[in-house]
């Protein structure tokens, strides 16, 4: 079952140092993935190759209306964590409320960050740059895929 692998805010440290015992790197990402496409599974995919475990931030209800606009997400929360979890390069999952993801990465501490490649060390929130630094992990930038998002799946649907 899935289940086992939604971790709450509050169990994230716990869990990290658990992984460290194992002796695993972990590596983590993050984003509202709502509506899951196959852009997020080649991204999800190519991030699992970084390290020993994938954990997903999925940002909140919440914090995806603040980002995406009043209308999202299309898809709740837990929702969104169940589909995430059901992947096989997906080990584990957490929801976050806040629009960056400084907090859950400061608790997951992972070794290496994987954010996508219309990013750059530039253009990430300082935070959550700060929260993988000051741990000695590295960001990695991974590939995306041109032309797929969720926002324009939504637009083609409502254009039906």
């Amino acid at each position: 079952m899935y289940n086992y692998k939604i971790i709450g805010q509050s169990e994230l440290s716990v869990w990290r140092k658990k992984i460290t015992l194992q002796g695993k790197q972990v590596c983590a990402t993050n984003g509202c993935f709502d509506l899951l496409h196959a852009g997020h599974i080649k991204y999800l995919y190519e991030s699992s190759k970084y390290g020993d475990v994938l954990i997903v931030g999925c940002n909140g209800d919440e914090s995806v209306r603040s980002l995406k606009g009043k209308k999202r997400p299309i898809q709740k929360e837990k929702d969104r964590a169940i589909i995430l979890s059901a992947l096989e390069c997906v080990d584990f999952v957490s929801i976050f409320e806040e629009t960056a993801a400084t907090n859950f990465l400061k608790a997951v501490k992972p070794d290496f960050y994987i954010k996508g490649g219309d990013y750059s060390l530039d253009s990430i929130d300082k935070d959550e740059k700060e929260a993988i630094t000051k741990n000695g992990g590295a960001i990695i930038f991974a590939p995306m895929s041109k032309g797929k998002s969720s926002s324009s799946i939504i637009s083609k649907i409502n254009n039906v």
